[in-house]
């Protein structure tokens, strides 16, 4: 443990990792300042430190580690032109199923007052569900730019869809891994039908 009065670098990470372990092992339930201290090997008053109460910890981790997950997405419309289109939208999608996202969305259902905290973040404009569907739209409108998509495929329709079956998956939870996955791959086959064959031509 780290001795009292001495500054822990880069201590709301180390918090934050600290309640994932807890997260995984214990469930939302575990997740309590005394968890997350002893996890962290540090003095409980840490948390207090950085954030307000227990609901504005646990509501910031959320809200970083969507953030971290949409960081990656958002190089999503870049690759346009590139590989397999299924296979992109399918890599972007499970990106959040299949690591912050399960968790994160269980702790902040657990708590109202976390739930009510990201939903104003994400109102504000803080990254949540709304920016993996805008991502998503943007990736299908380059692809159909470049004649990879039908000139009549609706982008805004099929980036909807998808978002809202991913944000339906984070809360219900549950799924295994792999049937989350084998669940989005089916997903986007079956919304991208008008898409070429994979290996196709553009």
């Amino acid at each position: 443990m780290a001795p009292r009065g001495v500054a822990i670098p880069d201590a709301r990470e180390r918090l934050f990792a600290a309640a994932e372990r807890v997260l995984a092992r214990e469930g939302p339930a575990g997740l309590t300042n005394r968890a997350v201290s002893e996890e962290a090997e540090c003095a409980k008053g840490l948390l207090y430190r950085h954030f307000s109460d227990l609901d504005d910890f646990v509501a910031q981790l959320v809200l970083d580690r969507f953030e971290l997950v949409a960081a990656e997405l958002r190089s999503l419309p870049a690759r346009a032109g590139r590989g397999d289109v299924r296979e992109n939208l399918s890599g972007a999608a499970l990106a959040l199923l299949d690591r912050y996202g399960p968790g994160m969305a269980a702790v902040a259902v657990s708590r109202n007052g976390v739930a009510e905290r990201v939903r104003h973040a994400w109102a504000g404009g803080a990254a949540g569900p709304d920016t993996v569907e805008a991502v998503m739209a943007r990736y299908l409108e380059a692809e159909q730019r470049l004649g990879r998509i039908a000139e009549d495929a609706d982008c805004a329709m099929i980036a909807l869809a998808l978002a809202g079956t991913v944000h339906h998956l984070l809360m219900r939870g549950g799924a295994e891994p792999a049937d989350r996955q084998e669940l989005v791959r089916r997903l986007v086959a079956t919304l991208t039908g008008t898409l070429p064959v994979p290996g196709a031509p553009a």
